[in-house]
């Protein structure tokens, strides 16, 4: 069904639903205009100022995480994106890096031919090329810059939906394996950049030290003034680099004010992108 036809069928069933009370009434309205939302949200595109992303194919829609790695990441001449999904970093990196030629690789077919349908639909087509691939599989030249936003669940529960599993959960790409394809497909001093919830950095990093990959910098991401940080924004170099001064290399950032409105860091990082 779709989105037409699922708000004829919704409003259809208010009209014909027996309401005994106003109680009733405004629970009913309330459980079927959030059913709505929920199912146009699930199937929408989102807009960007120079693209636009289309995502009904994708398990994992667009979300803060993709959208501060795109913003924040360092680039350079040939990236990579690992796990591209929709292809939202790989246009954010050729929006940012106007010279640069990025690769994207996704596991998922649905969500590699959306992709590149996205990626063809932008100005950036001559920048970008999209792989069905898994990343132990890939082979190509080296990168200069790598991108990723991982899967990183490890112990929870699988979902009912098997895209959704590979997308989130890191059995389809452990730490370890993430870490072996960047080790063989980043070039000397090359930067590899990622987003991860702020519990999986031990691990994390633990799998960066021992191939060799050296913190380069990292920014905690808080919701709130208030809330502690959940997720977390690393690069890390592979040799040595010139140091990063201490406050870009480690700092601590908030995303809203304690009001609701962006904060003038996040407003910044996202000003090319978001359309306000």
């Amino acid at each position: 069904m779709d989105c037409k036809g699922t708000n004829i069928f919704l409003i259809w069933t208010f009209y014909n639903i027996k309401i005994l009370n106003s109680a009733f009434c405004c629970s009913a309205v309330g459980a079927i205009f959030f059913l709505l939302s929920r199912y146009q949200d699930m199937s929408s595109s989102f807009k960007f100022k120079q693209f636009e992303i289309h995502q009904d194919h994708c398990a994992m829609k667009v979300g803060t995480d993709g959208v501060l790695l795109g913003a924040w990441a360092e680039g350079g001449q040939r990236i990579l994106d690992i796990g591209c999904g929709t292809g939202l970093i790989s246009l954010m990196m050729a929006q940012r890096f106007e010279d640069s030629k990025i690769t994207g690789i996704e596991i998922d077919r649905e969500a590699c031919l959306q992709a590149q349908e996205n990626i063809a639909a932008s100005p950036f087509i001559s920048q970008i090329k999209i792989f069905h691939s898994a990343l132990q599989n890939f082979q190509s030249n080296c990168f200069d810059c790598i991108v990723t936003n991982p899967p990183f669940f490890e112990n929870s529960l699988l979902s009912p939906d098997p895209k959704r599993d590979i997308a989130r959960h890191s059995t389809s790409l452990p730490f370890s394996a993430l870490f072996e394809g960047v080790d063989r497909l980043l070039i000397d001093k090359g930067v590899f950049s990622a987003v991860i919830p702020v519990e999986a950095e031990d691990g994390f990093s633990s799998e960066a030290y021992l191939k060799g990959l050296r913190p380069h910098r990292r920014t905690l991401i808080k919701t709130t003034p208030r809330k502690p940080p959940k997720r977390l924004l690393l690069a890390f170099s592979k040799g040595s680099l010139p140091p990063v001064d201490g406050e870009t290399f480690n700092e601590i950032q908030t995303l809203f004010t304690a009001e609701g409105k962006r904060t003038e860091w996040y407003q910044k990082v996202t000003a090319e992108f978001y359309i306000i």
